[in-house]
């Protein structure tokens, strides 16, 4: 049997991941610190979910406890990793950035590291989209320069791939990064704007809607993302003889790494997947205008010919869908 080491399995993406992987008999060790980041017991009713199933432990410690990581890797033995656990969000690392150091620097240093020394055959590890912040050529290229973050999160999550690289480099350890473009869906992150505008509507409270809502959103459903991701899993990244050390693309290496967006290829306005929530719902939203906020981007926007080419990703969940299915699910599990 297959055994996957999962981080942030209690998360939003992590949780959906891990149920994917076990109902495929996959033995997965799911490991998550259940922070506050957002409400603990939505963290907490995921994880009872996933403890359903026979073949997926679970435990809870941080990234940074470099003694518990170390652990989990000897004792499991993990075939491959999937790296999901970080501190996220774009507005929180303004306000808490040693936060973001603690957990995407120094506890992706402790994956690296447990890969490193227990013979991982493949990491794969969450990026962001937020990389690409000050860049405004779209759609966003995995071959792009991205050296102008505008945040310290999307700081951190260069940082990880640059790591990544060289442990790629120095190791031959496997890895392939995923530039995640706003990803949605049931049992989602309640900081992200989708989920706080539904709770906000259903209570009949005004939402805040930046930048005067004129902004674009590459929205992209949970389960086209773990079709990718479980994909990838299988797809272990390898050396590019077509590198070049004179002209670089930084989302190849001539060491076993590979870098992916991993989005819908389908920009959407902010005012329209309002207008879609709104009709989902059955209510009306008051809307706060109000200006942009700092480290946030106008747009988002992923090519995904690379993935499609290596794995044949290709999103097939309209935002309507997807939205209503969010709906859905919200009203079920808040009895709204």
């Amino acid at each position: 049997m297959q055994k996957i080491l999962v981080t942030g399995a209690a998360g939003f993406i992590g949780f959906h991941l891990v149920q994917r992987l076990c109902s495929k008999g996959v033995e997965v060790l799911g490991i998550d610190n259940m922070n506050d980041y957002y409400d603990v017991s939505l963290k907490e009713a995921r994880l009872t979910e996933l403890q359903k199933h026979n073949s997926f432990k679970f435990i809870n410690a941080s990234l940074e406890d470099e003694s518990a990581i170390e652990d989990a890797f000897s004792d499991f033995k993990p075939d491959a990793v999937v790296n999901l656990a970080a501190q996220a969000g774009v507005r929180y690392s303004l306000d808490n950035p040693r936060a973001y150091t603690s957990s995407n620097i120094v506890g992706f240093l402790n994956i690296l590291e447990g890969c490193r020394q227990h013979a991982v055959k493949h990491l794969v590890f969450a990026s962001s989209s937020s990389v690409y912040g000050a860049n405004t050529k779209v759609p966003f290229d995995v071959s792009d320069n991205v050296d102008h973050p505008i945040s310290l999160y999307a700081a951190t999550k260069k940082s990880n791939e640059l790591m990544a690289h060289s442990y790629a480099h120095l190791y031959g350890l496997p890895c392939t990064g995923l530039r995640f473009f706003t990803v949605y869906g049931p049992w989602g992150r309640p900081d992200m704007a989708y989920f706080k505008f539904t709770k906000k509507i259903m209570n009949g409270e005004p939402i805040d809607v930046y930048n005067n809502g004129d902004m674009k959103r590459d929205f992209t459903y949970i389960d086209d993302i773990i079709d990718g991701v479980e994909r990838l899993i299988g797809h272990t990244a390898t050396s590019s003889s077509g590198w070049n050390g004179a002209s670089p693309d930084p989302a190849i290496s001539n060491a076993p790494y590979r870098l992916y967006n991993i989005g819908h290829n389908n920009p959407e306005n902010l005012m329209d997947m309002i207008g879609t929530l709104e009709k989902a719902l059955g209510k009306k939203a008051e809307i706060n205008m109000l200006p942009m906020q700092p480290g946030d981007v106008y747009e988002t926007y992923a090519n995904i010919d690379a993935i499609n080419d290596a794995v044949g990703f290709d999103p097939t969940i309209s935002l309507e869908e997807g939205i209503t299915k969010f709906a859905d699910w919200y009203s079920s599990y808040y009895k709204t």
